[in-house]
């Protein structure tokens, strides 16, 4: 597994598990999946206020109550913004958020924290007030964002001293609006559209790591494009590098994201101990230029 280091050099692996759809599982499902994921030297977990309603988080705290030991060895994030059909950077919000969270997950601090979905709304001074006191209190150890394009991150940074670490982005092979804006500059072509405002050059350049979430889907949850007929080219470049590597067709995928030189980390979707095993396969795997852009180009996306 490769690490990533935040703060005051903390590891936290490239690959992590997204916990949104451990809500419906039983307590001994998500007992096995995080101690398989440990097992491959998976120590990032994420979760969000609104995953499962909450239950997502109780059902990992009610683990992390029954095992204390289990704490130490996770580096666990959290996200919170969204609730009532609209996005909410209010202090008062963020905070009682972060207490309940705190609360589900049965544990003293959160090693990250990130603001899910942009407000704008925000007012980035009350926002640095907020992240002033969870950083005292030691109730937030990280700060970070999700779904955010460089201006807004720099709207943010305007009230908020705190690095900020991480910006949580959708990306997949059949969902890269963020690559395409740069390989498509001063053209007429669709891909040229600067949708994110060159955000991924911007992360680079600041040193805030990308964690990409639905990093199979194609879309805006539009489904898996693996073994998709849609993605029949892309299908077939999968199996023949996964051959090639020794690896699984979502290695590969998770591997083409973790290739693009930035602080990267792939956030999975699975609840499968098995997907996950192979997925950790991908930390292993680096693509040549060449690979790369044959994937690319087999997801449907031209040069100019």
């Amino acid at each position: 597994m490769k690490y990533l280091n935040l703060g005051k050099n903390e590891k936290v692996s490239c690959i992590g598990i997204g916990c949104m759809r451990i809500a419906g599982m039983s307590g001994k499902e998500v007992d096995t999946l995080v101690k398989t994921a440990l097992d491959e030297g998976i120590n990032f977990f994420d979760h969000a206020d609104i995953y499962g309603g909450g239950k997502s988080e109780e059902i990992f705290g009610k683990l992390l109550a029954e095992e204390p030991g289990l704490r130490e060895k996770m580096f666990i994030q959290s996200k919170c913004a969204i609730h009532d059909g609209l996005y909410d950077f209010d202090g008062d919000y963020i905070r009682k958020s972060v207490d309940g969270i705190l609360a589900r997950l049965q544990t003293d601090h959160l090693d990250s924290l990130l603001l899910h979905r942009p407000d704008p709304l925000m007012e980035p001074e009350e926002v640095g007030e907020v992240f002033d006191e969870l950083e005292r209190s030691g109730k937030v150890r990280h700060f970070g964002v999700s779904n955010m394009n460089r201006y807004q991150i720099k709207l943010l940074k305007s009230g908020v001293k705190q690095k900020l670490w991480t910006d949580q982005l959708q990306m997949s092979l059949a969902h890269t609006p963020l690559i395409d804006e740069g390989i498509n500059v001063n053209t007429q072509f669709d891909g040229g559209v600067m949708r994110g405002a060159g955000t991924l050059e911007y992360c680079r350049l600041k040193g805030i790591g990308v964690q990409t979430w639905s990093p199979l889907q194609k879309g805006f949850f539009g489904g898996v494009f693996l073994g998709d007929e849609e993605y029949a080219e892309l299908n077939q470049e999968l199996d023949k590098l996964a051959e090639k590597y020794g690896a699984t067709p979502d290695a590969i995928a998770y591997a083409w994201l973790l290739r693009y030189p930035a602080r990267m980390q792939v956030v999975l979707g699975t609840t499968n101990p098995a997907r996950v095993k192979s997925a950790a396969k991908a930390a292993e795997i680096t693509l040549t230029r060449s690979e790369w852009y044959a994937l690319y180009k087999a997801a449907g996306n031209k040069l100019p």
